[in-house]
């Protein structure tokens, strides 16, 4: 019988041995966890009487390194390449200056002699083109006008300015003969500035009308007064502003 004390159960074969991980049972016993970690312990608070231990400070922060000087502006250096000592061994005391600005060489050149420099600068150093020709008005200074040729040679990939200085009262050679371009640069000249290119075949008003009166580019020029005057007289009106 089954609660026979003296009945012996059959014992237990090893492979029916339970493994080590227990099966969840048919009545829904739930599978056991891993333990988790264990928390990490809470601050302890200060003991009675004792000072509160504050924050840890933040370290400072680091100061911007000071910014770098600015370069200097660039401005005139005095030349003394090959090309000056070319010139000033052709010309001598005729090269007053040179110096370099930004790059550009620029030669101050006596101007009685600027005809004779400018064929040399064509014809030998190879300028062969006269990209511009203006000028400058200083009205404080004695030569006021500054006469500026700017030169360009096609073979060396080279530009080379000559300058010349000039009062109110003195002519300014012609370099037409030199540059054809020269013809209608001059002519601008004159009309805005008043300088008078001594050798020129047409010297007269480029842009304005020829009964114009003053230079609209002297810095002495009252523009509006001329522009009322002119505008009155030849269009019957007020003005033209």
């Amino acid at each position: 019988m089954a609660n026979d004390p003296e009945e012996k159960q059959p014992s237990a074969s090893p492979k029916d041995e339970p493994s080590a991980e227990k099966a969840p049972s048919a009545a829904g016993e739930p599978v056991s966890k891993p333990p988790a970690p264990p928390a990490a312990p809470a601050a302890k608070p200060p003991a009675p009487g004792a000072t509160p231990t504050a924050p840890a400070a933040k370290p400072p922060v680091a100061a911007a390194p000071p910014k770098a000087p600015a370069p200097p502006k660039e401005g005139p250096v005095a030349l003394d390449n090959d090309l000056v000592k070319r010139y000033k061994q052709r010309f001598g005391d005729a090269i007053r200056e040179a110096w370099i600005d930004r790059k550009q060489a620029i030669l101050v050149v006596a101007r009685e002699k600027l005809v004779e420099i400018a064929t040399y600068s064509r014809d030998d150093e190879k300028f062969d083109w006269l990209s511009d020709l203006t000028a400058v008005d200083w009205p404080k200074r004695e030569q006021r006008f500054d006469i500026v040729l700017n030169m360009y040679s096609m073979e060396k990939n080279e530009r080379l300015r000559l300058k010349v200085y000039a009062s109110a009262d003195e002519r300014v050679p012609s370099v037409q003969g030199v540059w054809a371009t020269a013809n209608w640069e001059e002519r601008e000249v004159y009309d805005m500035f008043g300088v008078v290119f001594e050798g020129h075949p047409e010297l007269k008003r480029i842009l304005l009308p020829d009964e114009w009166q003053g230079y609209p580019l002297r810095k002495d020029y009252d523009i509006l007064t001329q522009d009322t005057a002119w505008v009155r007289e030849n269009l019957g009106i007020e003005s033209g502003q």
